[in-house]
């Protein structure tokens, strides 16, 4: 949207409140599935490049850039970001500048239901997890930042600690749990598909309807 249209409250020239969604890169395609399914045109999507999650220590100040930046252009911003392996600084963060962000510690876990991936935690502390966006991109967000493209005798050191791969499948895709089954075959580890869905990016985002 032009913010050109945007009044300094947030308020588009039909006086409905904006929203925007910033949020993890890693997040896109299941984002606008939602706005896409639920009518949700009044929220607008903007991402950080879902390569912070190598580097954490950069989510913090690009969350904190774009809402001081945007802030006047929306009547609310939401975080689409769980913790992330910020160590509560996000949160901390997003309280100081009076934006929510999505509960939880990570994607795979409120994709599966906060409440349901924490009764599960101490049962499959030995589990890998891929999401549809992993199954997609092992490769550039796995594979080659361990440098197992260069090393592949490395395979067992980083992960001889697993038992097996848990595919949290957001779609019914023939194609992309063959893709996550293969990446479970390139690790050595046993495999497993568990529908999710959407789980509570969903419901997080049903509050701004």
């Amino acid at each position: 949207m032009d913010d050109q249209s945007l009044t300094h409250d947030g308020l588009d020239a039909a006086g409905t409140g904006r929203i925007l969604l910033l949020a993890c890169g890693a997040l896109a395609r299941e984002i606008i599935a939602l706005k896409e399914a639920n009518g949700w045109s009044h929220m607008d999507l903007q991402c950080l490049p879902a390569i912070f999650h190598i580097a954490p220590d950069k989510i913090v100040p690009a969350v904190e850039k774009v809402v001081a930046e945007r802030r006047a252009d929306y009547a609310d911003i939401f975080v689409v970001y769980a913790d992330c392996g910020t160590g509560g600084l996000l949160q901390a963060a997003c309280d100081r500048l009076g934006v929510r962000m999505i509960a939880g510690p990570h994607c795979y876990s409120f994709f599966e239901g906060n409440e349901a991936f924490a009764a599960r935690a101490e049962d499959e502390i030995t589990t890998f997890y891929l999401t549809d966006f992993l199954a997609r991109q092992f490769d550039a967000f796995v594979w080659k930042p361990l440098g197992l493209d260069r090393h592949p005798e490395l395979r067992d050191t980083y992960f001889g600690h697993y038992t097996r791969v848990v595919y949290q499948a957001q779609t019914d895709d023939p194609d992309l749990t063959a893709r996550a089954r293969a990446c479970a075959d390139r690790m050595g580890l046993s495999f497993e598909r568990r529908f999710t869905g959407y789980g509570d990016l969903r419901i997080a985002l049903q509050e701004f309807a």
